[in-house]
């Protein structure tokens, strides 16, 4: 007797990157690269793994209240958008980079829950060293690198 049901796909191998690109929302800047969002997803990985990172909305805003200072990291196919909107202008008053990524549901397996997650915010300790400390630090620069001034003169 064979098994003829079929086989659950991996969330990776279901779309690709470009096809979930498509589903962001307008709000996504910075929208990481194909190279760098592989990137941040490790290093949720390694952060979660740590216990360096909050989780969810409601966590990230307690943790940036409190005076929390990392890299943010936001689906940027949060549908509503509402509940993701106030994230960027928050951020910015902290002083706190971030970038989006393409699919909440492969952040949030990333940061090894078993729902979507909407956005992280890694938070390296001081004093102690963390593993992935070269990837957050490339990933902090690219967030600082992009361009504002573009999008506010295209509008």
């Amino acid at each position: 007797m064979t098994d003829d049901t079929p086989k659950k796909a991996s969330l990776s191998s279901d779309k690709t990157y470009e096809e979930r690109c498509n589903a962001v929302s307008i709000i996504s800047q910075p929208l990481a690269s194909k190279k760098s969002t592989k990137k941040a997803h490790k290093l949720v990985k390694k952060a979660a793994s740590a216990k360096l990172c909050r989780r969810g909305v409601k966590e990230v805003v307690k943790g940036l209240r409190k005076g929390d200072k990392g890299l943010c990291i936001i689906a940027g196919d949060i549908f509503p958008i509402d509940v993701i909107s106030h994230l960027p202008i928050l951020l910015e008053e902290k002083g706190c980079p971030y970038l989006f990524v393409p699919s909440k549901q492969e952040l949030g397996a990333a940061a090894s829950t078993k729902r979507p997650t909407s956005c992280v915010l890694i938070v390296p300790k001081k004093g102690s060293e963390f593993e992935a400390k070269d990837v957050y630090d490339a990933l902090v620069e690219e967030a600082n690198a992009f361009d504002f001034t573009k999008l506010k003169n295209s509008s």
